[in-house]
């Protein structure tokens, strides 16, 4: 049985109350995490992925086949969506992976929200950090055929940008 500290909540699974420091920097660094890379990691490839339909078919018309060796070109032509509903599911995919109007790359602000010494150090270093891992990551993909550009530093949000 849990301690009345260490109990969750009945929502998602969140700690009902936070105790000590680690218990807020753990909570804390979980929220940035699955509002910026997270986010970035399910969402920024969408596009990319499903904007060929048979590779994100929106809808099908048949059920999946259940016995294997037994598909058709035909039969798969028949299943998947037909020309309307794929549109419209490439026009959603298209809408959630492009670049957001107010783009602003994890660890940078638009507005000057600290102006403590300690702060403003923290995000130059959080920042540096990032450059440091944006380069090893584009030299990388210099090297990639196909190369992975969604949790570049420079492609993820500061939060959800919907």
């Amino acid at each position: 049985m849990l301690s009345d500290h260490k109990a969750k909540s009945r929502i998602n699974g969140l700690p009902s109350s936070l105790q000590t420091v680690t218990e807020l920097v753990k909570f804390v660094t979980m929220v940035i995490f699955t509002a910026s890379a997270q986010h970035a990691a399910v969402n920024n490839g969408q596009f990319d992925l499903g904007g060929w339909m048979p590779n994100y078919p929106t809808a099908l018309r048949k059920p999946p086949p259940k016995v294997k060796g037994q598909t058709t070109e035909n039969s798969i032509l028949e299943t998947l969506p037909d020309v309307s509903t794929t549109v419209n599911g490439m026009a959603v995919l298209r809408l959630l992976s492009k670049d957001s109007s107010d783009h602003y790359p994890l660890g940078y602000f638009p507005e000057t929200l600290y102006d403590e010494d300690v702060p403003c150090k923290l995000i130059e270093e959080f920042q540096k950090d990032l450059r440091k891992l944006s380069d090893l990551i584009e030299e990388r993909n210099k090297k990639l055929e196909l190369p992975y550009i969604y949790l570049n530093p420079k492609n993820v949000d500061n939060s959800v940008a919907i």
